[in-house]
């Protein structure tokens, strides 16, 4: 696992606190919001919005929360929330290829807090989408459950690859087009997603294998989601399960 896919995963076993969450809700607010002034309130017509909807589900938000953002986008009124996406590229630390993923209603303050981020690492804004691809991400928890039968399940259901079993979940990648109806055949045949999302994945990996460099390129990750604008982050870093192990223990 690298990249977006291993980040996701280490968002989730870190957890957390009360003001983290609360940013958390608002990135996901500006999501339902989004899609949902694209293509309607109707999340039965409308798949970016029933993704954005399920994925404010699995982090907890309230329902209320998720309602009076879908009223936000529909409802009239001058001061209907209006927002940009935005994509920034760059190199980070170690030579990490990252894309950052925003929504935002004033272009020049996002543009100044993502490049300060990205300038207080020695990194830089530049080209580097041709070394990812977008691909269909679902997270399933095994539960306990044979690991071998949700494989031969997920390639049963048009999986375009299956991962290996990591953090007692497995990452099942599907083409674009995919991830609906193969979240959807994986929840018939028993396997609920944690998280289903569009990712853009990379085609190729840069290894972190020493403690001080892991430390700096997820510090790096952690900033640049903090930003109030910044939605998702996706990296091509592949840090080793083991070194992992020993980050996540001096925190514990």
């Amino acid at each position: 696992m690298s990249g977006h896919s291993k980040w996701s995963t280490i968002k989730r076993q870190k957890g957390a606190n009360d003001a983290k969450r609360g940013a958390l809700f608002t990135k996901l607010a500006r999501e339902i919001i989004t899609a949902a002034r694209q293509g309607g309130g109707d999340a039965e017509t409308n798949y970016r919005l029933r993704m954005a909807i399920e994925k404010a589900k699995a982090n907890s938000m309230p329902a209320d929360n998720i309602k009076r953002a879908i009223e936000r986008a529909t409802g009239a009124g001058a001061d209907a929330e209006q927002y940009e996406e935005i994509t920034y590229e760059g190199i980070g630390p170690a030579n990490v290829a990252v894309i950052v993923a925003a929504m935002t209603d004033n272009r020049n303050r996002t543009a100044s807090e993502i490049r300060s981020v990205f300038n207080k690492v020695g990194g830089t804004l530049s080209t580097v989408a041709w070394q990812f691809e977008q691909k269909g991400v679902i997270s399933i928890p095994l539960d306990g459950r044979d690991p071998d039968e949700l494989t031969l399940a997920a390639i049963d259901a048009g999986a375009a690859d299956v991962g290996s079993p990591d953090a007692g979940s497995i990452i099942v990648t599907t083409e674009p087009t995919d991830l609906e109806a193969v979240r959807s055949s994986l929840s018939a045949a028993g396997y609920e997603a944690e998280s289903a999302e569009l990712s853009m994945e990379p085609t190729t990996t840069v290894e972190i294998s020493d403690e001080k460099t892991a430390k700096a390129v997820l510090g790096f990750m952690e900033r640049l989601e903090d930003l109030d604008d910044v939605q998702n982050v996706y990296a091509n870093f592949d840090i080793p399960a083991e070194l992992m192990e020993q980050l996540e223990a001096q925190v514990a």
